[in-house]
């Protein structure tokens, strides 16, 4: 049992950890309860936008923190098959914004946030071999139904519970019981990292190809000094034509690079050589482009959802993780606004539900790597001066408008107060 008021956290991700910092940034008790028995750094590559690093820097991460888990972005670049350029555009601070944008390792980024929460809320704020499996209101709050680590059931109570799950979320399947199934697309993914030289400069985000086929390279370290090398994260992706062969869309697993790199072997150009750099990996793992449907709430009374649980998306913008710290970061806003009541997760709920859910859609068009299937249908990806296929005004006017809606459009971001104004704290 806990003392009220208090709040509940369902996962110790990015979303549950930035949940957590900015509650006990405002004054907020909470707990985190976490499924795993250790907190270990799983995981690639991550991008970490703009309006997100603003909040962690309020949080008060400094660039050395940030640095150890990632590298400050230069740039963002789609290319053709053939190496030529289709649209480059400097990225954080080289591009004029207040605050860097990040490519981080996913794993040592989140063992960063539970870091920083443990030194500053105790080891107690963590409660780890603890899965939320369900949920039930009452008058004084909610009920969190829970399995420890040797599957004993359980409950805890708090006046409010967030559910920060994932896209399995059981908090969402609790809220939403009859939701559709995970959606997929057809689009199968390899991950992995490989110690390479970084290309273009020294932290490019580089997306090449077609929509049925294509690539994401970027490092997430800074080049070696001795070598050059950085650990450099890619994305290997094909699209079937048949996404009903496959019956269980939401698998992971750890594969060997023979077993998909026969799909890049002649993606061999004069300043990149694909199958080398997918054959350097140690370990690669397989998955599926999944999402789910937006939900027309994220709200049940004293419950909510953040991060994957509210808002799974297509990775095609790089805005997940960015959007799990802002979710937290307007609920603590919501809860300042109105108290640790319902009342503040209806605020948040209302601010961000409908919005974000568009983006879930719009990613579903491929994001900004829209521009590669412009240029797929007007000349089937082989040109020889991209103007004569997409004006420079159109793919600044493509590009600006994912931004704007994805929440991190330069001058709205620049210009606008703190989300959380330092200091403040909840009555």
């Amino acid at each position: 049992m806990t003392d009220m008021p208090h709040v509940l956290i369902a996962g110790g991700g990015v979303a549950g950890l930035s949940l957590g910092l900015t509650l006990h940034q405002i004054g907020v008790p909470f707990t985190v309860l976490e499924s795993v028995t250790e907190l270990r750094p799983l995981g690639v590559g991550i991008n970490v936008q703009p309006n997100a690093v603003r909040e962690l820097l309020d949080l008060g991460f400094t660039r050395e923190d940030l640095d150890s888990a990632g590298v400050p972005t230069c740039e963002w670049a789609l290319v053709g098959r053939g190496g030529q350029e289709i649209y480059a555009e400097p990225r954080g601070t080289f591009a004029g914004y207040n605050w860097p944008q990040y490519s981080m390792h996913r794993g040592k980024f989140q063992m960063l946030l539970a870091a920083k929460l443990k030194e500053r809320a105790g080891e107690d704020a963590i409660m780890l071999g603890t899965r939320v499996v369900g949920y039930e209101k009452s008058t004084s709050g909610v009920t969190a139904h829970i399995t420890r680590a040797d599957g004993s059931a359980d409950i805890i109570k708090g006046s409010l519970l967030i559910g920060a799950d994932g896209i399995h979320s059981k908090v969402r399947a609790t809220m939403h019981p009859n939701q559709p199934p995970l959606h997929w697309g057809g689009a199968i993914l390899w991950r992995g990292t490989t110690r390479a030289k970084p290309m273009r400069t020294a932290s490019s985000f580089v997306g090449l190809g077609t929509v049925k086929q294509r690539m994401i390279i970027y490092p997430i370290s800074a080049p070696d000094p001795t070598d050059g090398l950085a650990q450099i994260n890619w994305i290997a992706e094909i699209t079937i034509d048949d996404p009903s062969a496959r019956d269980n869309v939401g698998w992971f697993r750890q594969v060997e690079v023979a077993d998909f790199a026969h799909h890049f072997d002649d993606w061999t150009f004069d300043w990149l050589d694909v199958p080398k750099l997918l054959h350097g990996a140690e370990v690669t793992y397989e998955s599926a482009m999944i999402d789910r449907d937006p939900v027309p709430t994220w709200v049940d009374g004293p419950v909510a959802l953040m991060g994957d649980a509210a808002h799974a998306m297509y990775p095609t913008g790089s805005n997940g993780a960015s959007q799990a710290i802002i979710d937290a970061r307007e609920i603590g806003v919501a809860m300042l606004e109105h108290g640790i009541k319902p009342d503040a997760l209806e605020a948040y709920n209302a601010k961000l539900c409908g919005p974000v859910s568009e983006l879930i859609l719009r990613n579903r068009g491929h994001g900004p790597f829209g521009l590669l299937t412009i240029v797929e249908e007007r000349c089937g990806g082989a040109f020889s001066n991209i103007d004569d296929v997409v004006s420079p005004q159109e793919r600044s006017e493509f590009m600006a408008k994912y931004k704007a809606a994805a929440g991190f459009a330069m001058e709205t971001l620049n210009s606008a107060p703190p989300t959380i104004p330092a200091g403040a704290r909840i009555s």
